[in-house]
């Protein structure tokens, strides 16, 4: 089911994390389900393992892998651990802002610590009372000599209690023209993180409050220009945001198979396995049939994602798809486990908790078709991949350096100059992914 869009060098990463997923996180859910507070050493650990760089081009440390690498990524953490899978995934997209609008200086300062695994970056746009409403954010930061003067509060920021680089999206003008964002490390003065609230689930994992109280960031830590705040946040949400919460809900949802395939296979009912009642099937049949189809969406749309092709649509649908499958499919699994789902000592419950936290991080389902309606309607409000696609169109000379192995001349996002991607109609030729990368894992 992986073979359209992996191949053996992205299997043998799956492998790799699947290991690591097993051995390092599998035995500590218990305590961090029992604590339903963040996890510091777990979410270091894995973050020194290189994957939150996954993304981030060979040039600054990263590993230049791609989407779909990162996609098997939070997928194989999720389908153990969907609390450490919502961890580097959020972190991945605090990734975004810096690769997509970060100076060449901020690129150099925070990408390879990124990707070594020594800084966790967030992203921090949401407010307690616009929510989801990006342009009814009141945090502001004003212009003070060589300093901007933060001032408000940020809610639900992915890795809020672990993270060491926050990308703060704030208003410093009027209208979608009037915001900005900008790096604020965890030490700065001014800058304080609320106390941790206890969730529904996904516990390990923190997502809580920023608060800026006269916060002085240096204008060297603005991100792009003034007045790039919502491309920032848009950008981010669609490109990185939407795929990796995919990811998690994949996870969840190949977790909801496996055990409760289990669990039908040991249990027996009437002298024989639950399995071999026909109720059962059909119901198992419903979770394999929705898995597959949430599979094909997930790594179709993030395969279009590396190939620098639009796919804005299928980014949106894949998130819908992937959470509303998964969510079905948790509770088709309650009803087959029935009494004895109601437990802890058995994973399904939490499954279904962890599953709903997925829902409306970048963007509810409702979101998702309303976006989908207008792009149905002809009234879609532009491409963030297409965008993102310009990246992959450089000329040869506008290439960077890159000596890592002396065997290629690599793009900003890890691609060689010796192929050729599928094009887009009236578009320039795209370079296709850089493989010296996957020569790592031969």
């Amino acid at each position: 089911m992986h073979r359209y869009f992996t191949d053996q060098r992205h299997e043998a990463l799956r492998q790799r994390v699947r290991d690591f997923a097993e051995s390092e996180v599998r035995p500590r859910i218990a305590e961090m389900e029992a604590s339903r507070t963040v996890c510091h050493d777990l979410s270091h650990r894995i973050a020194r393992q290189g994957w939150i760089g996954a993304t981030v081009h060979r040039a600054y440390g990263g590993m230049g892998a791609g989407h779909v690498a990162k996609t098997l990524i939070i997928e194989e953490l999720s389908r153990v651990s969907a609390a450490m899978g919502a961890m580097v995934q959020a972190s991945q997209l605090g990734v975004a802002k810096i690769v997509h609008f970060g100076s060449e200086e901020q690129k150099k300062t925070w990408l390879p610590a990124i990707a070594s695994g020594d800084c966790l970056p967030t992203i921090a746009v949401t407010e307690p009372q616009s929510g989801g409403h990006v342009l009814g954010m009141a945090t502001t930061a004003v212009r003070d000599g060589d300093d901007y003067v933060l001032n408000g509060r940020k809610s639900y920021v992915g890795n809020s209690h672990v993270g060491d680089l926050h990308g703060v999206v704030v208003r410093t003008g009027e209208g979608s023209t009037g915001l900005s964002a900008f790096l604020v490390e965890s030490g700065t003065p001014g800058f304080r993180v609320g106390p941790q609230r206890p969730a529904m689930g996904l516990h390990g994992f923190s997502f809580g409050e920023l608060f800026f109280d006269n916060c002085r960031v240096p204008a060297a830590n603005l991100l792009g220009r003034e007045g790039d705040g919502l491309a920032v946040a848009y950008s981010s949400s669609v490109l990185y945001g939407r795929p990796n919460l995919t990811a998690v809900s994949l996870g969840i949802h190949q977790a909801v198979l496996d055990e409760t395939s289990a669990f039908c296979a040991e249990r027996q009912r009437y002298g024989k396995p639950l399995a071999d009642l026909a109720n059962i099937k059909l119901k198992l049949g419903r979770i394999q049939s929705r898995l597959l189809l949430a599979r094909l969406s997930a790594y179709h749309a993030v395969h279009l994602l590396d190939q620098g092709l639009p796919c804005d649509a299928e980014l949106m649908n894949a998130k819908l798809v992937n959470v509303e499958s998964a969510l079905e499919s948790a509770r088709d699994a309650m009803d087959i486990h029935a009494a004895s789902a109601l437990f802890t000592d058995r994973p399904i419950e939490r499954f279904l908790r962890d599953a709903h936290h997925i829902f409306a991080p970048a963007g509810t389902s409702d979101v998702q078709l309303l976006r989908l309606g207008e792009l149905a309607l002809g009234r879609a409000k532009g491409e963030w991949s297409s965008r993102l696609a310009e990246l992959l169109r450089l000329e040869p000379s506008e290439w960077p350096d890159d000596d890592h192995d002396g065997t290629a001349t690599d793009a900003p996002d890890g691609s060689s100059a010796d192929e050729e991607r599928p094009t887009v109609p009236g578009q320039r030729t795209a370079p296709a992914r850089q493989r010296s990368w996957f020569a790592r894992l031969k």
